[in-house]
């Protein structure tokens, strides 16, 4: 794919010397590594490999990537190896798409304490999932779903909230047969709502009795014990947002679905207009009236101030398996799944358990002849400087 005009690398590098004189007041050692792996990716500063084509023998040297999580050019081949690893998970039923919003009043109490808040969120969105699920009134079974993270909306703000992609359907508790959910809703979204707030509330609740939270400049008035009571009860009597999409196709068409949620970033340079005497122009989305598709314009030292509102604490874990899909019983419950679903008369239309056959593609093919390229030589970046590169130079 073609590299877009203008990247979130070349904004950061006009911006990157006024940025830093006028915001040391909040700028972290955190906040510089990301920025600095974000301009050196795919230079020569990170070396480069030599790739070979395995047909036609085609040579070309392509720079390293930094992976940073929050970089925009290195989310592709992250998200591509992470689902290929989880297709032998899928199971051949329908899937349901949750999302838990974190209500908006709480947004300033979690840019404060990322690592607290996201966990609580991730967390009682989970909890809410499994009890509800089990309850017989509603589903009666024991169900498994991935859950993933996002902090942003389509303007940058802070928004966190977690999609859950769910299964439509469980065991039963005597792991004997699945237990299909209804054709039009995976769940009650009004009970759902109730029940994740309710334990969003209490979870906020023991985090303040045991000193976890950090009330600093403006939220400093909650540390009053008076004063904070009153937030929660506030936030509790109001109406928070909980979306569920009616099931969809079978584990083909979640392999695309999660591929639009995992491993995203803020913003993907493919939105970005324009950069023009200090401001940046980019596309967004706007939900509230059918989707129309906007742009928006912020001074640049803006955009890298929300951009980087959106960096997570090191070793945050922002995509978690749950109940059937969570590390101690995936083993032995998703063949066991599997197994009942296979045997079980269809309820609709059959769903492939087969990934798209894009999966099984190689990340990097030949310009040449479109046979696979592999790696058969490394260079650090001194390496690079010492020698002139006898083949192409392109970025990958």
């Amino acid at each position: 794919m073609d590299r877009p005009p203008l990247e979130v690398a070349d904004i950061i590098r006009q911006a990157w010397p006024s940025f830093l004189a006028g915001n040391q007041a909040w700028f972290t050692w955190l906040h510089l590594k990301v920025l600095t792996a974000i301009l050196r990716c795919r230079t020569a500063a990170l070396g480069a490999h030599v790739d070979a084509c395995s047909h036609c023998g085609h040579r070309t040297i392509s720079y390293n990537s930094c992976r940073n999580r929050h970089c925009p050019r290195c989310q592709t081949q992250a998200r591509d190896r992470w689902i290929a690893a989880r297709t032998g998970e899928l199971l051949p039923a329908p899937y349901a798409h949750v999302v838990f919003t974190l209500h908006h009043a709480l947004v300033p109490l979690a840019l404060q304490n990322k690592r607290a808040i996201y966990a609580l969120l991730l967390q009682t969105s989970a909890e809410t999932l499994l009890e509800v699920a089990r309850d017989p009134r509603h589903l009666g079974a024991e169900i498994g779903f991935f859950s993933i993270l996002h902090t942003w909306n389509q303007q940058l703000q802070l928004h966190p909230h977690v999609h859950c992609v769910v299964p439509a359907g469980g065991l039963s508790a005597n792991h004997r047969r699945w237990v299909h959910a209804k054709p039009k809703y995976l769940l009650p979204v009004g009970v759902l709502r109730k029940v994740f707030r309710g334990k969003f509330v209490d979870g906020l609740r023991e985090l303040y009795a045991r000193h976890e939270l950090v009330l600093e400049g403006r939220l400093a008035p909650l540390r009053q014990e008076k004063t904070f009571s009153a937030l929660l009860e506030t936030v509790h009597r109001k109406k928070w947002v909980v979306y569920a999409k009616r099931p969809f196709g079978g584990a083909g068409h979640v392999v695309q679905y999660l591929g639009r949620y995992t491993h995203r970033v803020a913003i993907s340079s493919r939105r970005l207009v324009s950069l023009e005497q200090g401001r940046v122009t980019f596309r967004w989305r706007d939900s509230a009236h059918g989707n129309e598709q906007k742009l928006m314009t912020l001074t640049a030292h803006e955009f890298l101030r929300r951009f980087l509102l959106h960096v997570l604490p090191p070793g945050f874990v922002r995509i978690r398996h749950y109940g059937l899909f969570s590390h101690r019983n995936r083993r032995a419950l998703v063949p066991l799944c599997r197994r009942l679903l296979e045997s079980a008369q269809p309820v609709s239309e059959p769903h492939s358990s087969a990934p798209p056959n894009t999966l099984q593609k190689p990340l990097w093919k030949c310009p040449v002849c479109s046979e696979p390229m592999a790696i058969i030589e490394r260079l650090t970046a001194a390496e690079l400087r010492l020698r002139a590169p006898p083949y192409n130079v392109c970025s990958a």
